[in-house]
C-alpha cells in the first residue's frame, strides 16, 4: 500500500503564494504582503513564512530588492523557456530512446530530492534510472523520482522501458498536466554506481541538472537528477551587456 505524505508548511505556503502570482493577485513588480502580514494571515509561524520566501526567492519567483522588501518577478525566465535539457528528460520514449533500462524500484528519497518533491526524510519515492548511450558510450544518467501518490494505477514500477515518456503515461494515466519545469545545476563527485555506469576514472565529477516537473498549482510530479560526465561537457552561453 502506498501513502501520500503531506509536504511540509513551508512549501505549502510557497505553492499558494506561486498560484497567486500566477493568477494576477500578486502582479510583477509589485510587493508581497510582508512576513508579519503573511504570519497573521496565513496562522503559520515566522520562520515557516521565511523557508517558503526563501523557496520562492531560489527559485525565481521573488527577488529582495533593498529599502523596497520582496518584490514580485514573476514566471521565471527557466520555467517560461522550458530548458532543452530538461525537456529532453521528461520526454524521453523509453522504448524508442537510444540507451536502457537499469533500475527501477522504490527507495529512501535523496535529499536533493525530498525537499523539490515536498517530502520529509527518509520517505519512499519509485526511481526509474535510465542510462542515455550514444555509439555505445554512456554519455548521460538519468534517474527519475516520483512521490507515492503518482505511482499508483501507473506502469511505473514495472521493470520494462515505457512506451512513451514517464510524462505522457502518468498524464494520461493520472490525469494530471505537466505546466512548468525548474533547472538546477550543480557539480559534485559521482557516486561509486554512477562511476560505474557512466565509466568514469576515479575523481571525475558530474554535472547535476536537477530537473523538477510542476502542475500549474506547483506541485511536484516527477523530479529527474540528470547526471553529465563533466570531463565530456562543453557548456555555453550568449548574454547582452548593459
Amino acid at each position: 500500500m502506498a501513502y501520500e505524505v503531506e509536504p511540509p508548511k513551508y512549501v505549502r505556503l510557497a505553492q499558494t503564494l506561486q498560484r497567486r502570482i500566477e493568477d494576477g493577485t500578486y502582479a510583477p513588480g509589485t510587493r508581497v504582503p510582508s512576513e508579519n502580514q503573511l504570519v497573521q494571515a496565513f496562522g503559520m509561524s515566522r520562520p515557516t513564512v521565511v523557508r517558503a520566501l526563501e523557496l520562492l526567492k531560489r527559485d525565481g519567483w521573488l527577488e529582495s530588492r533593498q529599502g523596497y522588501g520582496t518584490i514580485v518577478r514573476g514566471r521565471p525566465e527557466v520555467v517560461e523557456q522550458k530548458d532543452q535539457r530538461g525537456r529532453e528528460a521528461l520526454e524521453r520514449d523509453e522504448s524508442q530512446a537510444a540507451g536502457r533500462l537499469v533500475e527501477v524500484g522504490h527507495v529512501p528519497v535523496p535529499a536533493r530530492v525530498a525537499s523539490a518533491l515536498g517530502l520529509p526524510k527518509r520517505a519512499e519515492v519509485l526511481m526509474r534510472r535510465f542510462l542515455v548511450e550514444e555509439d555505445g558510450e554512456a554519455v548521460e544518467l538519468v534517474s527519475s523520482y516520483f512521490p507515492a501518490s503518482m505511482v499508483e494505477g501507473t506502469e511505473l514500477e514495472a521493470g520494462e522501458p515505457l512506451n512513451g515518456s514517464p510524462r505522457e503515461h502518468l498524464e494520461a494515466r493520472k490525469k494530471v498536466r505537466f505546466d512548468h519545469v525548474t533547472e538546477r545545476v550543480s557539480a559534485r563527485l559521482p557516486e561509486a554506481l554512477e562511476a560505474e555506469l557512466l565509466d568514469l576514472p576515479d575523481g571525475v565529477p558530474v554535472l547535476s541538472v536537477l530537473v523538477i516537473a510542476c502542475d500549474a498549482s506547483g506541485r511536484a510530479l516527477q523530479v529527474a537528477d540528470v547526471l553529465l560526465p563533466a570531463d565530456r561537457q562543453e557548456l555555453e552561453d550568449t548574454y547582452r551587456l548593459g
